[in-house]
């Protein structure tokens, strides 16, 4: 599978189908090895005597001097560790240096990712990456690298921290020991997924260096909001099964000061794995700044834990509008403001980390000793301002594992002084089994209702029984999928949600003549596509001018079993001036325009024939090809400048534009590939904007893999909304056209 981003080859990255990227550096001899992970090949590194042997790449790549890089391969090896180096290169092909990552801490013959990254220095224009077999103690010791990968750091998106901070492969000052510790970096031999690349590599090493609590914190204080929820996580590598370790977010007004106390979750490891611990809190009244901080309570002098991926976002991971915080959803640091009200159920956040959850690593738990009924009740959540009367749902994730239960499912509405003014109640009714299942309740919001919470009674049926609790949400029903025509761009926006995560989606297109087509998402066309997130929401570009539309839409489960289907129709895009056409580029619709059509196209059909011409007869034997679709050409006027800039911006990228006219001009939409074209002023005249375009085209099929970056409709409100200070946009963007294009680190 490719390495987004990567400026490596396809071949030098997973070293399929030969080792042509590769070439010896030092000591060494390189074979094409097979059982890799990406691709079945790998690259065989054979020293050809005792001491260091090293390959680079091939190719060197184009870099910009001062710009931060980063590299990673995995590797396996039964004999001596690895390290991975960027062999920074001047314009002459002269080194300037190479920056090394640490060795790995020990070898390993599982897939084990190292990584290094560095910033370009003075004077390099290019750079390789170097892999190194450290010091072997004889000729014919083998190591295998393979997943190889070159380009900017990949990074968490909507992290606040900066990637040093998050991953550790440059050095550790990313980190500042707080308290009976010493922090160096390590690289430990670790088997990750071959596709996660947002570990791995370095990791931050906090040694305790006496008896007791020991800690570390962020160097860097990230720009927080009061009043916004904020999710913190970082890997934890505890030093022994039993430790007690923890991640916590502090939170700082503007003079950097601490506001309250720190939020703190306790990992539950079950072993002395690599496990990733979650913390949630909102930021308090005065806050300026957030932070993130790791320990071990009760340390051992000499004992050593390990961080990596350390992240903190707003981006929280429940229902689209749930006002459940994390904490109460998904109890990741406990049971959060869940209560018995009565009976004798027992809460707990289920443990070891990773036994079973919905989402994230933990669950809570209900026990009950006898077969009798319990009430659990949830926090009060405020409901903020929306209208009374509209429509609230409940939902909670629930498993049974052991006994057997019957629940009846509440939402309790209470004033701004938490006074209860009614419920809504579904019947009881028994929880289904085995596996995790969604049950729901529905109610409208009474007027005065300013609060709610949610309370099920539950009742087993027998003696032990044991029910498991995740993902609790309560949010304002809104329609499951809804269309909305947007005719000064010409799309139609199809929002989908209550999506299950984790399942593939489908969604065709359908025109009143019956053809379907698929429509196209952020990754390419939606057949199968993964859902990431409850809320769906697509523009569809390639909607035809002036029809009714109807989509449908299937939902899968990973075994192809159909979960769930829905249909929706959009109202008839309005062509507009019928005088314009629309030139689109369906991966870049923000650079979609519309330029006045001089003159219909004219179309031709060619085909390639010979003609054979027997002696002696008076017809001809003719063999043809296929005759090809249609090719010719369009005039266009652009009148002013900006429409120059706007014409010439959709055509810049060469690739396949989308054509469509006003109905009435008998013309079909069509994908197109456009040549060299022409612009002359229509009077000779240096005055003249008017400029009369000849657009020679041919007709190509749809592109299938290209997705959608960003949205033509974006607008500095957009950006208003999303991110709440100019830093966050500055965390969150490369470059002012990544703005445009919504592509984020």
């Amino acid at each position: 599978m490719p390495i987004p981003g990567n400026l490596l080859s396809a071949t030098t990255e997973s070293v399929d189908p030969n080792t042509s990227g590769w070439t010896a550096k030092l000591n060494c001899t390189l074979l094409l090895g097979t059982g890799g992970r990406n691709g079945n090949g790998c690259l065989t590194v054979r020293s050809v005597a005792a001491g260091e042997a090293q390959a680079r790449t091939v190719a060197a790549v184009p870099v910009t001097a001062g710009v931060e890089y980063s590299a990673f391969a995995d590797a396996s090896t039964p004999t001596v560790p690895e390290r991975i180096g960027i062999r920074w290169l001047d314009a002459a092909n002269v080194e300037v240096g190479i920056t090394w990552s640490l060795v790995a801490a020990w070898t390993s013959t599982l897939w084990h990712r190292i990584a290094v990254a560095g910033f370009a220095p003075a004077g390099a224009t290019q750079a390789q990456i170097v892999l190194s077999m450290m010091t072997p103690a004889a000729a014919g010791v083998v190591t295998y690298f393979e997943n190889v990968y070159f380009g900017p750091p990949i990074r968490t998106p909507g992290n606040l921290f900066d990637y040093n901070v998050e991953q550790v492969e440059r050095d550790a000052t990313g980190w500042v020991a707080e308290a009976n510790t010493t922090v160096t970096r390590t690289m430990p031999a670790l088997n990750w997924s071959v596709d996660f690349y947002l570990a791995g590599g370095h990791a931050l090493a906090v040694t305790a260096v006496a008896n007791g609590n020991a800690s570390v914190r962020t160097a860097e204080q990230a720009p927080a909001t009061a009043g916004r929820q904020y999710l913190g996580y970082c890997y934890l590598n505890p030093p022994t099964s039993g430790s007690t370790t923890w991640v916590e977010l502090r939170f700082y007004d503007a003079a950097h000061a601490l506001i309250g106390s720190p939020t703190r979750a306790n990992m539950a490891s079950p072993g002395v794995g690599t496990y990733r611990q979650k913390v949630s809190a909102y930021a308090p009244a005065g806050t300026a700044y957030v932070e993130l901080a790791a320990g071990i309570t009760s340390a051992t002098a000499g004992q050593v834990m390990r961080v990596d991926g350390a992240v903190v976002t707003s981006t929280i991971p429940t229902r689209e509008g749930s006002v459940v915080p994390y904490a109460d959803s998904g109890f990741e640091q406990g049971v959060a403001g869940w209560t018995v009200v009565s009976g004798v159920a027992t809460l707990a956040r289920l443990t070891p980390w990773g036994t079973d959850a919905l989402e994230g690593s933990y669950a809570m738990t209900v026990t009950s000793s006898t077969a009798t009924s319990s009430v659990i009740r949830s926090a009060r959540f405020p409901l903020g301002s929306g209208v009374a009367g509209r429509e609230w749902t409940a939902e909670i994730g629930v498993r049974v594992t052991a006994g057997a239960w019957n629940v009846t499912r509440t939402i309790r509405w209470y004033d701004a002084a938490a006074v209860e003014i009614g419920a809504t109640t579904v019947a009881a009714a028994p929880v289904p089994s085995p596996n995790w299942w969604l049950l729901r309740v529905s109610g409208n919001r009474p007027v005065g209702a300013t609060q709610a919470a949610i309370e099920w009674t539950l009742a087993a049926t027998s003696a032990a029984s044991v029910l498991r609790l995740d993902t609790a949400s309560l949010w304002e029903s809104l329609p499951l999928t809804g269309a909305v025509s947007h005719h000064d761009y010409a799309y139609v926006e199809l929002t989908m949600r209550e999506l299950l995560p984790d399942d593939y989606i489908t969604v065709w297109r359908v025109t009143p003549d019956g053809k379907r087509t698929l429509v196209r998402g952020a990754s390419g066309l939606l057949d199968r596509t993964l859902i990431t997130s409850d809320v769906l929401v697509i523009e569809d570009y390639e909607a035809p001018l002036g029809v009714a539309v109807r989509y449908e839409i299937e939902m899968h489960d990973a075994a192809g079993v159909l979960q769930g289907n829905r249909s929706i129709e959009a109202d008839p895009l309005d062509p507009g001036d019928r005088l314009l056409c629309w030139i689109k580029d369906p991966g870049l619709p923000q650079f979609n325009t519309r330029a006045l059509v001089a003159s219909p196209p004219e179309w031709a059909r060619p085909i390639e024939q010979v003609v054979h011409r027997p002696r002696g007869r008076s017809r001809p034997v003719v063999h043809s090809q296929v005759r090809q679709d249609y090719e010719g050409q369009l005039v266009v006027v652009t009148r002013t400048d900006d429409e120059t800039e706007a014409l010439n911006r959709v055509l810049d990228s060469g690739g396949v534009l989308f054509l469509q006219f006003a109905p009435g001009w008998h013309e079909s939409d069509r994908y197109v590939s456009v040549g060299e074209t022409p612009l002359p002023r229509l009077v000779p005249d240096g005055e003249e904007e008017w400029r009369a375009w000849t657009l020679p085209l041919i007709t190509v099929d749809m592109p299938t893999t290209l997705g959608i970056a960003g949205s033509a409709g974006r607008t500095w409100q957009d950006i208003a909304t999303e991110f709440a200070t100019w830093q966050d946009v500055k965390n969150a963007y490369a470059t002012w056209l990544d703005v445009l294009l919504n592509r984020r680190l």
